[in-house]
């Protein structure tokens, strides 16, 4: 089953039961607060498009600058680095933006789309000189779209997927969690604490005590923001989803690619990244005890990858050459 398809089953159930009203989804807002930045470091904001994207930036601005890039869901924030952020930026400038949409970011009520992302990934990638740019989900799609166009000294993709044959996007789907009141309710109870949990469970995490306390609190937090659903809307329908043949894309690129992922991963399966990663003629580095956040969960062994450094026995690689 596919993660949307859960999604799909956990919302038809949500609708039956919705009983939140206006005050209560105002209430809730209330409760979750103004939304801190999720990393530590020097905070920026990069005017793009009428709108302010919020990222955070750490280490030497003269030394090679990484950015970083996260993925696509609900609670989606540049605080999926959290980890791995102060560790690269202890030898490399590190940049980490929240997404449009997302985060601290500005939230206009946009029917966000993959070819949306591209474009912002490419705008806010030549800001910098050739950097190294890590990847997770769909994102990985919307950097390998645009890297032909811009300067880049590497891509570093996490389980990265794109939509080439995927059904097509749910317009129904995007205008009911878009939709004023239904859909203020059907995604507060998407997004409660319980359903954070469940999905950091389900998909996310293979250890989910390795995740604590305070992440899924600032998960729910910013799910709870004015305006959250609107970007969470188009992933949900599909809109997000990159329409291009990753594989071929990739393997046409002049610059080293290496596709990290995690054993346990199940949406999308270890399987498909070594189709990818034969595809693409790209190193493929396997983390034993881990699912769509290896970079979370073995945290070192992953900045030392970002690096070049290759990790022991214990991962397993596949070279190239």
């Amino acid at each position: 089953m596919s993660f949307r398809s859960k999604i799909g089953g956990a919302l038809k159930f949500t609708l039956l039961g919705a009983g939140i009203t206006v005050a209560a989804t105002r209430a809730l807002r209330a409760k979750a607060g103004d939304l801190e930045p999720p990393l530590s470091g020097r905070q920026g904001a990069f005017r793009w498009r009428g709108m302010d994207v919020a990222y955070t930036e750490a280490g030497d601005a003269d030394d090679e600058t990484v950015v970083l890039l996260h993925g696509m869901n609900a609670a989606g924030t540049s605080g999926e680095w959290r980890e791995v952020f102060p560790l690269l930026a202890d030898d490399y400038h590190v940049v980490a933006p929240d997404f449009p949409g997302f985060g601290c970011s500005d939230r206009p009520p946009l029917r966000y789309s993959a070819a949306l992302y591209e474009d912002f990934v490419r705008d806010f990638l030549t800001e910098f000189e050739e950097p190294r740019v890590v990847a997770s989900s769909l994102s990985g799609a919307y950097v390998a779209a645009v890297a032909d166009t811009v300067d880049v000294a590497g891509l570093t993709l996490v389980c990265p997927t794109g939509g080439a044959g995927a059904d097509p996007p749910k317009a129904w789907l995007r205008e009911l969690v878009r939709a004023p009141v239904l859909g203020d309710a059907a995604f507060g109870m998407l997004t409660t604490r319980a359903s954070i949990r469940y999905f950091n469970a389900d998909h996310g995490y293979w250890d989910p005590e390795k995740v604590g306390d305070e992440w899924p609190d600032y998960e729910w937090r910013t799910t709870h923001q004015p305006n959250a659903r609107f970007a969470a809307a188009s992933f949900l329908a599909g809109d997000l989803d990159s329409d291009l043949e990753l594989g071929d894309v990739l393997a046409d690129l002049d610059v080293p690619v290496t596709i990290v992922w995690g054993r346990e991963a199940d949406l999308p399966p270890l399987s498909e990244g070594r189709t990818l990663a034969e595809r693409a003629d790209a190193e493929l580095i396997v983390f034993d005890n881990a699912m769509l956040l290896p970079h979370v969960e073995f945290p070192e062994e992953f900045a030392a990858t970002v690096a070049g450094d290759r990790p022991d026995d214990s991962v397993e690689t596949r070279s190239s050459e």
